[in-house]
C-alpha cells in the first residue's frame, strides 16, 4: 500500500535567545493510505509542530514533505491552496480555533464558498451532509461557538476540516480538553469517517489509551527526535528505547495481580538549544555510557520496529 504522507529527514528549527531550538530535528515517517500513525511523548518534544510542519502552518527549515508521493515541501501561494485542499487539520482547543462571530453553518460554509466547487445551491446540501456526517444536530446550525459544549465544538472543527474531502488529516490533541465520555465519541467518530472514506490520520496525544484505541501504528518522540517506533500492539507488548519504557511505565493498570512497576527518571532535561551530538536521552538514562555521546541512528531493530538507540541490544539482554 502506497504512503500518503511521508517525510524525510524533515527539521524545524527556531532561532531564540541563545542559540537555535530544535523543535523538530531529523523526522522520517510515513503513513499509508486509510492507516492512523499515533505521536507520543511528553510536552515539549516537538509532536505539535511536526504536525504543523505537514499542514504548512510552520515551514520546515530542512528535509522534504510528499503527499502521494509529490514532493511538496515548498509551495507557492497558487499551490499551497490546493494542498490545503488535501491536508488539513483539527486543533486541540475547538473554541479558540472556530470564529466566535460565525454560525455553525457559517463555519462548516466558509471552506466550501472559498473552494469554489460547489454551485449556490449545493451549499446547503452538502453543508446539510456534513453536519449529519459529524453528528451535529440541525437545530444547532444557526448557533454560535460559545452557546455550545466541548464535543459539540470539536464535531464543528471536524466537519470543517472534512469538508473538502481531504486525504490527509493532522489531529493535534483533539479531545485533550474533553470530557471522558465525549472523548470516545470523538474518537468513534474519527475512526467511522476514516473506514467509509478511507482517510489518513496523524494523531497526537498524551493519552496513551487513546493511541493505542486509534492508531495502527506509534511514532514515540523525544526532544524533537524520534526515538522509537513501531506497530501499536507490538510497541505496548515490547518497548526497546529506555524513555518508552519510562513512558509506558507511566500508564495506569487495573490488572491488581501484575501491577505495572513505575520507572522512574532522574537526571537533568537536556536543553534542546544547540544540542550537543548523542543521545539527548543520556542525562536520564540509568544504562547510559561513553558510546551514547555519540551520534545515533534510528535503526530497524525487528521487522517494522525502530529504535533510537545505539545500545539497544545490550539494554534489552539486562532487563
Amino acid at each position: 500500500m502506497s504512503a500518503v504522507i511521508e517525510t524525510k529527514n524533515l527539521k524545524k528549527y527556531f532561532s531564540v535567545p541563545g542559540g537555535v531550538l530544535h523543535a523538530v530535528d531529523d523526522v522520517s515517517i510515513s503513513i499509508e493510505r486509510g492507516k492512523t500513525i499515533g505521536v507520543v511523548g511528553e510536552s515539549g518534544c516537538g509532536k505539535s509542530t511536526l504536525g504543523l510542519c505537514l499542514v504548512h502552518l510552520h515551514e520546515s527549515t530542512d528535509g522534504q514533505i510528499f503527499l502521494n508521493g509529490e514532493d511538496v515541501t515548498d509551495l507557492n501561494k497558487r499551490q499551497l491552496r490546493k494542498f490545503r485542499e488535501k491536508a488539513q487539520i483539527v486543533f486541540q482547543d475547538p473554541y479558540s480555533s472556530l470564529n466566535p462571530r460565525m454560525t455553525v453553518d457559517e463555519i462548516i460554509r466558509e471552506p466550501l464558498i472559498l473552494s469554489r466547487r460547489y454551485k449556490k445551491g449545493e451549499l446547503d446540501d452538502r453543508v446539510d451532509e456534513l453536519m449529519e456526517l459529524t453528528g451535529i444536530e440541525e437545530r444547532l446550525a444557526q448557533s454560535y461557538p460559545h452557546e455550545l459544549d466541548g464535543g459539540c465544538r470539536q464535531r464543528i472543527g471536524i466537519a470543517r476540516a472534512l469538508s473538502l474531502d481531504p486525504e490527509f488529516i493532522v489531529c493535534d490533541e483533539p479531545v485533550s480538553a474533553l470530557d471522558v465520555s465525549i472523548q470516545a465519541q470523538i474518537l468513534n467518530l474519527l475512526m467511522d469517517i476514516q473506514e467509509k472514506s478511507s482517510l489518513t490520520l496523524m494523531f497526537v496525544t498524551h493519552d496513551l489509551s487513546v493511541v493505542r484505541h486509534i492508531s495502527n501504528s506509534i511514532c514515540v518522540m523525544y526532544l524533537g527526535q524520534v526515538v522509537e517506533m513501531s506497530p501499536t500492539e507490538e510497541l505496548f507488548l515490547n518497548q526497546l528505547h529506555p524513555y518508552t519504557k519510562a513512558l509506558m511505565s507511566a500508564v495506569p493498570s487495573i490488572d491488581i495481580h501484575n501491577p505495572s512497576q513505575r520507572v522512574m527518571l532522574s537526571g537533568e532535561l537536556t536543553s534542546p538549544i544547540n544540542p550537543k551530538p548523542g543521545c539527548r536521552f543520556k542525562d536520564r538514562c540509568v544504562y547510559a555510557t561513553t558510546a551514547c555521546e555519540e551520534p545515533q541512528t534510528l535503526e530497524e531493530i525487528t521487522p517494522g520496529h525502530l529504535c533510537l538507540c545505539s545500545r539497544v541490544n545490550e539494554i534489552n539482554q539486562l532487563v
